[in-house]
């Protein structure tokens, strides 16, 4: 882990916190969920990533009953995607499972796109205002099939207090926060949750979840007085 020292008030993009950063969660794969529609899109926030010094990103498409995304398709995609980037930002490919009956069905057939080097972590997400049923059942079986779950944006989820994340923590679920959580990109309750997470160092990895270029355009803007600031680990 690095930690950066942020002594007056400057933004995210000033702050240098993106050099040598690994983006675990950004939606950069055009056209196949709510992120970024186009080519060209994608190709301009790789550009602003590689002057903020981000070294690898993972796409991160969503699967979900609602958007039920095959992992042949999403790999199709990333390689066309690849096809078209020459830059100094390494591309992975993974995916946001969201915990419904797709993803049971996703998890016994082993037809998913793992994160990390070794593929051994699932990036997984609930509702963000109701717990899926059996959560902690979900969380078993996702270790009973040799991965490691990584509860995508922990701090966004309303019915989560700090008993859950202490059981979850314990239940063996790594965390991946977003870096706009912690300057208040989704309001003051989220970035309160995030920055207890982040003092408590319950926060395995850290992501953007970008989305559109204006978005990110917006959240490295922020400016921020947070004194420490974790970049991530490495899976």
């Amino acid at each position: 882990m690095r930690w950066w020292p942020f002594r007056k008030r400057q933004t995210l993009a000033e702050s240098g916190i993106f050099q040598g950063m690994t983006d675990y969660h950004a939606h950069l794969l055009p056209g196949v969920d709510d992120g970024v529609q186009t080519v060209e899109e994608s190709l301009e926030i790789l550009r602003l990533y590689e002057q903020l010094g981000i070294r690898e990103v993972w796409c991160t498409p969503h699967v979900m009953e609602d958007i039920p995304n095959t992992t042949a398709g999403l790999r199709a995609r990333f390689g066309q995607f690849q096809a078209r980037y020459a830059g100094p930002v390494r591309l992975h490919l993974a995916a946001e499972y969201m915990f419904d009956n797709l993803f049971k069905e996703r998890l016994a057939h082993r037809d998913l796109l793992p994160l990390g080097a070794e593929g051994n972590h699932l990036l997984v997400e609930t509702s963000y205002f109701n717990p899926p049923m059996d959560l902690y059942g979900m969380v078993e079986k996702i270790k009973s099939a040799g991965f490691v779950p990584v509860l995508a944006h922990p701090e966004r989820y309303v019915y989560m207090g700090e008993a859950d994340y202490r059981r979850l923590k314990e239940r063996g679920v790594k965390f991946q926060s977003n870096l706009p959580s912690l300057v208040g990109g989704y309001g003051n309750p989220v970035q309160k949750k995030a920055e207890w997470l982040h003092a408590e160092k319950l926060v395995n990895l850290y992501g953007t979840d970008t989305h559109t270029l204006p978005s990110f355009q917006r959240i490295i803007s922020f400016r921020t007085l947070h004194l420490k600031l974790v970049v991530n680990e490495s899976i």
